[in-house]
């Protein structure tokens, strides 16, 4: 079982109130542990009496830092002092459960050496003591070349009782090494990735046995980059149901901070007990780096002890999966050769592959129920579609295929006309040729279209345009006209609606949001993975958009 710690910073005596507080509330949140980060506290002159507060008070069993700043720390005083301060704290009344001291410290001095040993618990000394050593060694720049030379050192230190070993990730690569060092420990381990590509290491923790976990009370209060909430760990990643047996999904694409894609896959996974966690994967580039998304996905698949099973695959990687499927022999759906991208990654127990493309399905049911028409209805309608990407393409596919008439706008003219060169004449299953042409981006105001759909990601949060449009002003809207965002919108949007969506409702005309479409293709998603039914009004509230 992995514990939770939450790390709150102490930087002078005046904060322990609050300190006290913050960590009560913490634990109550389900925090085991509280790490007390005394950097700044440290260098006071009443340090040990105001540390020795925090220790007594402390709402759960402690672990006490004094982290100086060559190793990522805020103490710059003196490094006698700094050790004396934890001698003084394990000797008192009131002891810590762990100190944390760093690797590097620990080997600069004999005298260093000697005063942690006298303080904690060790094998060779005769004093019953209270607290033990946690060893520790970071890294704020990436992955130590000397990463298992330090690990051995910690290991084979007989003071210390907990190996703690941290490193800025460079890729999701980075926490595979970190399950292995954690798989193959010695002694109770702590092995981190820190920063936007660590989230994974920090998650799965239970997962590959993991001593703890570190997370913050507060998102703008971490201690380290990275650090998620209790309040995420706990909920959003169900922290205390990850096991050895846990199959693991996640998100791959650029950027996925603000995916909702673990809110859904999550709740919906809680709903019917389906043993799974699901994690933003973040795999950065585009069509034109394949091979980073070849080495990260191909890794994970391949890793013996992470059971990936799945993943949902965004911009702009979604031609990728296509290409890796393929070149990796797996079996890939008629409907994707058609598209030309995938969605939707399956891995079987065996490590068979499989790629899906659910967005054209859900795309076609979300534009029906908004218009409150049926497939019949489709042929005639005049359609834009903007972007020419792997969302446009599923787009294009769907509403050809039922007869609509489709005109493809994109910045980019020859990828345009790439897309509409793959469908149109295409014979439908109307039994007809399917009409795709290319649009001028000044016909988008000819008042000739019944409905606008986006395919683009302007207008998403956390995307390069968050704010703005891709329809321009002068395009007529009415309460004849339809516009759907593909974009779904969670960060701060009310209702999930887009800059376009809010425009477009203003001006009168029928809306559909990008949260429908999520749903629905999240849907087919999740019981393809489980083999159980989407847990539809589930995923829905898990949105928390009406």
């Amino acid at each position: 079982m992995s514990l939770i710690a939450v790390s709150i910073a102490v930087h002078g005596a005046d904060e322990i109130g609050g300190a006290i507080e913050r960590a009560a509330a913490a634990v109550r949140g389900g925090a085991k542990l509280v790490e007390w980060r005394i950097d700044g506290l440290a260098e006071e002159d009443d340090a040990l009496a105001a540390a020795s507060q925090l220790v007594r008070r402390s709402p759960a069993p402690c672990i006490v830092t004094s982290r100086p700043v060559w190793e990522g720390g805020e103490y710059t005083g003196d490094e006698q002092k700094r050790m004396s301060l934890l001698e003084g704290l394990c000797a008192g009344d009131d002891r810590p459960r762990y100190v944390d001291v760093e690797l590097a410290a620990y080997q600069r001095s004999m005298n260093m050496r000697q005063k942690v040993q006298l303080a904690v618990k060790h094998p060779a000394q005769p004093r019953d003591l209270d607290t033990s050593l946690i060893l520790s060694s970071h890294d704020f720049q990436g992955r130590p070349a000397d990463l298992i030379r330090r690990v051995e050192a910690m290991t084979n230190e007989p003071a210390c009782a907990v190996v703690k070993i941290a490193w800025t990730a460079r890729s999701l690569r980075d926490n595979l090494e970190a399950f292995d060092l954690l798989a193959e420990r010695r002694k109770p381990m702590i092995a981190l990735c820190m920063g936007p590509f660590g989230l994974m290491s920090r998650v799965l923790a239970p997962k590959f046995g993991g001593l703890l976990t570190f997370a913050t009370d507060h998102p703008t209060e971490v201690t380290a980059p990275g650090q998620p909430t209790i309040e995420d760990l706990r909920g959003l990643y169900r922290f205390d149901r990850i096991s050895p047996s846990t199959r693991v999904y996640g998100v791959i694409g650029w950027p996925v901070e603000h995916s909702k894609s673990p809110a859904i896959h999550n709740a919906g996974f809680e709903a019917v007990g389906h043993d799974g966690a699901y994690l933003p994967m973040p795999v950065p580039g585009g069509p034109t780096e394949y091979e980073h998304f070849k080495a990260t996905v191909g890794a994970m698949i391949d890793h013996p002890r992470l059971n990936l099973r799945g993943a949902s695959v965004t911009i702009p990687h979604k031609e990728n999966l296509l290409r890796f499927v393929r070149e990796r022999g797996g079996r890939i759906d008629p409907l994707v050769e058609r598209i030309g991208a995938a969605n939707t990654l399956v891995v079987g127990s065996a490590g068979a592959l499989e790629c899906l493309n659910t967005d054209s399905a859900a795309a076609v049911a979300s534009l029906l129920h908004g218009m409150s028409i049926d497939n019949k209805q489709l042929p005639g309608k005049r359609i834009a579609v903007i972007g020419a990407g792997g969302v446009a393409r599923a787009v294009v596919a769907g509403l050809s295929d039922l007869g609509a008439t489709v005109v493809v706008f994109n910045r980019t003219a020859e990828r345009a006309e790439r897309l509409a060169a793959d469908f149109n004449q295409r014979w439908t299953s109307i039994g007809a040729p399917a009409k795709v042409v290319v649009g001028k981006s000044d016909s988008l105001a000819c008042g000739c279209f019944d409905v606008f759909i986006n395919c683009t990601s302007i207008g998403m949060a956390g995307g390069p345009a968050p704010d703005e449009s891709p329809l321009p002003d002068d395009v007529p809207l009415d309460d004849r006209v339809t516009v759907f965002d593909t974009v779904y919108a969670p960060a701060g949007r009310v209702g999930g609606r887009s800059p376009l969506i809010q425009e477009a409702a203003a001006r009168g005309a029928k809306v559909i949001t990008g949260v429908d479409m999520f749903i629905r293709q999240a849907a087919m998603q999740f019981e393809k993975w489980t083999g159980k039914p989407a847990p539809m009004e589930i995923l829905r509230q898990s949105l928390n958009v009406q």
